[in-house]
């Protein structure tokens, strides 16, 4: 199994290979999966802290997409905004109420007592898709399923989404030659743990390859959504085993 966090690398790691390492792995590695803040709080933390320095470029707009994805209302981001603008200056919240609205663009206004974090707005740039009615005895909780690829191609793609708390159960891709799985994170946060391992928590962006013949699951953290693509290489001999559910209490007692 490979999780890679490859922004830094990607646009800086020829030009500047130490300062990608330090965003890839130790930013976005080590410090936002550090204990003892949400990562939904730790969201809010940076945009406020972005927003009082007066950066409101690219850099903030992905930090309000990451506060979206991870579970924060636009309401409570508007309250945030508003709050840190007596602090920060009008000027600055005026910027980023601008960027703020891009991101929740897709977000009905809700009806009174109504709520505007609804399904139909997750599953990242591929949508949501149909309820995952047919495989719903083998997930705790409600997934969707978007097939991108055309019934019959030669690598069916796949993006599923999870609800907050969601996962399936333990399962093995079997094959005696080749196989395996590959997971592309596209929006949300989740988990992902193969038998006899630690859970490694994911985000948008992050790859988890799967070799064939390994027992492991996937799913949403319990306070966010989560979309990944999901296509499985060819093997000879190719089969799903699904096995017994996520244990409740190992998956409340997930950190990070």
């Amino acid at each position: 199994m490979t999780i890679k966090q490859t922004a830094g690398r990607d646009q800086l790691g020829d030009f500047a290979p130490n300062f990608a390492h330090y965003n890839d792995d130790v930013l976005f590695g080590e410090n936002w999966n550090s204990s003892g803040i949400d990562l939904k709080t730790r969201c809010l933390l940076t945009v406020t802290t972005l927003m009082a320095q007066g950066i409101t470029d690219t850099s903030l707009a992905y930090h309000i997409q990451n506060a979206k994805a991870h579970g924060v209302a636009r309401e409570e981001l508007a309250a945030a905004i508003t709050h840190v603008a007596f602090y920060a200056g009008w000027p600055k919240a005026w910027a980023t109420f601008n960027l703020a609205k891009e991101v929740y663009a897709d977000d009905a206004v809700p009806a009174a007592g109504g709520t505007a974090d609804t399904a139909g707005s997750h599953g990242g740039f591929f949508g949501l898709g149909e309820p995952n009615d047919a495989y719903a005895q083998y997930f705790i909780g409600q997934s969707y399923l978007n097939q991108l690829s055309r019934p019959g191609d030669y690598l069916p793609i796949f993006n599923v989404t999870f609800e907050p708390g969601c996962r399936n159960n333990w399962h093995i891709h079997h094959a005696s030659n080749g196989g395996g799985q590959v997971l592309i994170c596209i929006d949300g946060f989740g988990w992902y743990q193969e038998e006899g391992k630690p859970a490694q928590a994911l985000k948008s962006g992050d790859i988890v390859e799967i070799p064939a013949n390994v027992k492991h699951w996937h799913g949403a953290k319990a306070d966010s959504w989560f979309s990944h693509l999901a296509f499985e290489y060819p093997g000879e001999d190719a089969s799903n085993e699904w096995c017994e559910p996520v244990d409740d209490a190992a998956y409340d007692a997930l950190e990070g």
